[in-house]
């Protein structure tokens, strides 16, 4: 019997519903009560968490980010290449933005690979469909209980992640001001805030990657690539993003919003590029989750052989996903300012003037100088990439750019280097390269002794959204 012969509540055979001669109530019968899916989502999470890859995935999450925070702030080497992976030292705030870049790479899409991608496939590897159906008596409530269930384990593993590595940073550093992409300090408060707004905001992708889990349990059944969905799923977009794709390509992936929480760290915060990105996170989490439901309900439950294939696989999964994609390019094109890469000279040059001036008000203070405003600094910058003066574009390690700025009751104009290794995603990272005494060494000689140059190397970002500006632009009036 398949799931649609029956849509109502139907036990798995005749058996199930026909109790002997003279018998009581049945134990699932209105006068004994049915298996709500209250119930049946108790039942499940219970399950998972009998598992034991679940626990220890439960104890990793909640235990090892905060030893791994600690540890890495304690070191001499910190992970420059990752976002605020610098300013470790300086602040237990970047600690969990650190791990957030490293979970939206890496550990988020394993996590809903082992959770959402086994949700299913395990009843088929263990032949317990048929004892369960007999006492749910619902594919329906099945299927909302075990992907709640899902759900709920994945949401612990996140909620894990964050808690554990702002834990390991604040206790190892401090609650320090944070400098955000722009270079603009965040006050410990400001910075709480937008930290757990950031790790809020990566729940749409994970989600999304939940559904494509749940649907690749549905479908392939006891099948390893079903369990194996999500983080190939999730490679594919890594590998993509770093291709200079076009901007709305860019944002109508789902897991874009892994990427776009950096915009939060600006001021302004870029919020359109996330605002989409968690948009389409959420549309493919329901997409996906509605198509897992709608196979589930179609299967054939009385068949053991009966548990997916490819043919179904592509013609009921993977087509409609690739369409759904193809709708958002064209909705995302059509609805933003979204042109080529994004990446532009003068965003370029806007971008870096900004956070140049709010650090060289930081390293104003270490040196204890005349406190200086960026409104009074007028810095510009005019960038170059591989030799084109006019009209550069798109991502690559071959910008150069030279920052200027004017000190007040000082007539010369002051001036820095910078080589600018730009991703396709805009983020990009300033080298100093001179001179000396402003950003060509990493440390600064104080009053207290040496310390981390602020003008040396930093990160910034580049919105692709944003709208070019026709002349170029100085720093803004705080």
């Amino acid at each position: 019997m398949t799931a649609t012969a029956s849509p109502a509540e139907y036990p798995a055979g005749p058996s199930a519903v026909s109790p002997a001669p003279g018998a009581g109530p049945s134990a699932h019968s209105p006068a004994s009560g049915r298996v709500t899916v209250i119930r049946s989502y108790r039942f499940e999470v219970v399950k998972l968490l009998s598992q034991w890859r679940i626990r220890l995935l439960l104890l990793a999450c909640w235990i090892a980010p905060a030893g791994f925070v600690a540890g890495v702030s304690a070191q001499s080497t910190l992970p420059t290449d990752t976002l605020f992976g610098r300013w470790m030292h300086a602040t237990g705030w970047a600690g969990p933005l650190v791990t957030l870049g490293f979970a939206g790479t890496w550990a988020l899409p394993l996590l809903t690979s082992v959770v959402a991608g086994d949700v299913f496939a395990s009843e088929d590897r263990l032949g317990t469909w048929r004892h369960l159906l007999v006492a749910v008596r619902s594919p329906r409530r099945i299927f909302v209980a075990k992907v709640s269930a899902g759900l709920t384990v994945v949401l612990l593993l996140v909620a894990g992640l964050a808690a554990s590595s702002t834990a390991g940073g604040l206790l190892a550093v401090g609650g320090q001001p944070l400098a955000g992409l722009d270079g603009h300090l965040l006050a410990p408060g400001d910075a709480a805030g937008t930290v757990l707004l950031a790790w809020a905001c990566v729940l749409a992708p994970t989600l999304a990657l939940a559904g494509i889990g749940f649907l690749g349990s549905v479908v392939l059944g006891r099948s390893p690539m079903g369990l194996l969905l999500p983080a190939l799923v999730a490679l594919t977009m890594q590998l993509a993003q770093m291709l200079p794709l076009p901007v709305a390509v860019r944002l109508a992936l789902p897991g874009d919003a892994f990427l776009t929480w950096k915009g939060l760290f600006t001021e302004p915060a870029q919020l359109t590029p996330l605002l989409i990105g968690m948009a389409v996170g959420l549309l493919w989490a329901v997409t996906a989750t509605a198509l897992a439901y709608v196979l589930f309900l179609r299967r054939d439950f009385t068949n053991p052989a009966d548990d997916g294939s490819a043919r179904r696989a592509v013609t009921r999964a993977a087509l409609p996903l690739a369409a759904l994609l193809g709708v958002t390019v064209a909705v995302v094109a059509g609805t933003t300012t979204a042109a080529g890469s994004g990446i532009e000279q003068a965003k370029v040059e806007r971008a870096l003037a900004t956070e140049f001036a709010h650090l060289y008000r930081m390293q104003t203070g270490q040196l204890h100088r005349p406190a200086v405003t960026e409104a009074r600094l007028r810095t510009s910058a005019a960038c170059a990439k591989a030799g084109v003066q006019d009209g550069a574009r798109g991502p690559g390690n071959d910008w150069r750019c030279v920052v200027s700025w004017h000190l007040p009751g000082v007539t010369a104009t002051g001036s820095a280097v910078y080589q600018l290794d730009i991703t396709a995603d805009g983020r990009f990272v300033a080298d100093g390269d001179g001179p000396k005494e402003v950003n060509g060494y990493f440390l600064v000689r104080t009053s207290t002794g040496d310390a981390p140059n602020p003008l040396w190397q930093f990160d910034g970002d580049v919105d692709l959204l944003s709208e070019s500006p026709d002349a170029p632009t100085d720093a803004p009036t705080p």
